[in-house]
């Protein structure tokens, strides 16, 4: 029994001067002079996160924040010895309304705070869409294709081939058991990392055979008819989703288009990196 209460003596000892180690190197690690400049420094460098915004059915994105990590800055500074603000680490702040995950509502616009552009080409049954391929490809952009069930049948192969060159592959089919076949060839055969769907308006049904396959539908706020550069330029701003029909008219008013969206100060990209709420 003596022995037992000696061992118990012993670990409570151990542990004790664990603890007491442990709080001595925190306090001094406080006191360091590296540690009280990155928090002299952390305000300065702390961006605020963006809430989305939800009316409704619909949803904006929102935007994340960032903190300077103390911990993992001063380890990296204190093995170069002295405080070098290029060495702050950030750890990424989500915003408290969220639109990750939030498959029931329609997603009508991208945060204008990322000055981002997306491009959709509704794609119907013959289309061509080379042309548009090589427009995208010479202004080095990325675009989104949303393709119906007669044109994925013919053209998968393709479909996949552009979801590798980092365009995104959106469903125009909504019935439901084509539907989800096209999506697990999209995620699984092309690992795309998200689904998208279409809408012009609001539609449950339509939604809620999205939302269950987790794929975001998107209504779009700048829907082209005949006249695609006088009407992108009418309607353009900061987050804008403009869906573009597949014809002559916009192959050739195209590269006008892209150069006018960049003109304004706005980055083109697909709807992955436009609606994602970590900055790109």
């Amino acid at each position: 029994m003596k022995k037992f209460f000696e061992c118990i003596g012993m670990i409570t000892l151990v542990c004790f001067s664990f603890f007491v180690t442990e709080k001595t190197a925190g306090v001094v690690k406080e006191m360091d002079d590296i540690m009280i400049e990155i928090k002299k420094s952390e305000k300065k460098h702390q961006v605020d996160s963006i809430n989305a915004v939800i009316e409704n059915d619909t949803i904006i994105p929102g935007i994340y924040g960032k903190r300077v990590d103390q911990k993992k800055s001063y380890d990296k500074m204190k093995r170069v010895g002295s405080y070098q603000e290029s060495l702050l680490v950030y750890k990424n702040e989500k915003p408290k309304i969220s639109a990750e995950n939030q498959y029931d509502k329609y997603i009508i616009s991208g945060n204008p705070k990322k000055n981002m552009v997306s491009l959709i080409f509704l794609v119907n049954d013959n289309n061509n869409i080379e042309k548009i391929e090589e427009i995208i490809k010479q202004k080095n952009i990325k675009a989104n294709f949303f393709v119906n069930k007669d044109w994925f049948e013919k053209n998968n192969t393709k479909a996949l081939e552009l979801i590798e060159e980092e365009h995104i592959i959106g469903n125009l089919n909504m019935e439901e058991e084509t539907f989800t076949w096209m999506d697990t060839m999209i995620k699984n055969l092309g690992k795309q990392k998200e689904g998208f769907c279409y809408n012009i308006q609001q539609n449950k049904k339509d939604l809620q055979i999205c939302s269950r396959k987790k794929n975001y539908t998107i209504i779009p706020n700048i829907v082209v008819q005949t006249n695609p550069l006088s009407e992108i330029k009418k309607s353009l701003s900061a987050g804008s989703i403009i869906a573009l029909p597949v014809n002559d008219v916009v192959e050739k008013e195209l590269p006008v288009i892209i150069n006018f969206i960049q003109g304004k100060g706005y980055v083109i990209d697909n709807l992955y990196y436009h609606l994602n709420e970590l900055e790109h």
